[in-house]
């Protein structure tokens, strides 16, 4: 139906079958117009988004359509949780090589009273084997005491270098620390970037006293949602009642 005649029609220069007439023959003709310009924009949308996923594969980026904002997209929640975990991981560790720096340390006092002990041993035995010469016993336990001081001092040099080695794991975790941080940097800079973009698109106007968007523009290549002749004539009829 044209602008002309639906013109025609609510001045009432059109006869019932005159307009009747014009209506099927439009409708008919309207109808297979429309069939084809449907199979025309389907294959048109089908290359379109076939090509753009091709593109996007070929560019090495993520197929098309990006993920939904579920909750397993969420970046900046799934961040959080990221830092949050490793804050309190990296507190269990440091706990648990403070806990193993003072096993260490217990180890080297007790290992240097017991070498205290095993010195003052030697002391003895080297004294009664300066005098007894002839008796084995005392130059087998000098010996004996000198291996076992020999094997103290080394216990306590690796519980040294125990301690220094877990002073150097503490150093390396200050760098995880420093990781957590820059994530809560990237974070703080990815919320204000959304706050700023809420901002730049926020309107003081509330939607539902917007006007609705248009269906159909020039220029559109679907016209699958433009309003019928049917949609129209039911309009006019509803019209029509109000108006007796």
């Amino acid at each position: 139906m044209t602008q002309e005649e639906l013109d025609a029609l609510m001045a009432g220069g059109l006869d019932d079958e005159e307009l009747d007439n014009e209506t099927h023959e439009e409708d008919e003709v309207s109808d297979e117009k429309e069939i084809k310009e449907d199979e025309k924009s389907q294959e048109e949308s089908s290359q379109s988004d076939s090509k753009e996923q091709d593109d996007y594969k070929m560019d090495g980026k993520a197929s098309w359509p990006p993920p939904p904002p579920t909750q397993d997209h969420k970046v900046v929640e799934q961040l959080d949780d990221v830092t949050k975990d490793s804050e309190v991981k990296a507190t269990e560790i440091f706990d648990k090589l403070e806990s193993i720096s003072d096993f260490t340390m217990q180890v080297e006092n007790e290992a240097n009273n017991i070498s205290s002990i095993i010195q003052k041993n030697i002391e003895i035995f080297e004294k009664l084997n300066k005098k007894f010469p002839n008796i084995n016993i005392f130059t087998k336990s000098l010996e004996d005491n000198k291996k076992s001081l020999e094997d103290i001092e080394n216990l306590i040099s690796n519980a040294q270098m125990s301690n220094d080695e877990i002073m150097m794991i503490m150093d390396i975790m200050q760098y995880q620390d420093i990781h957590r941080q820059k994530i809560e940097r990237v974070i703080n800079v990815i919320r204000n970037l959304a706050i700023y973009m809420n901002s730049l698109f926020s309107s003081n106007k509330e939607d539902s006293s917007r006007v609705s968007s248009a269906v159909h523009i020039e220029g559109d290549k679907s016209t699958k949602d433009v309003v019928s002749n049917d949609d129209i004539e039911a309009l006019i009829e509803t019209l029509g009642k109000k108006a007796e």
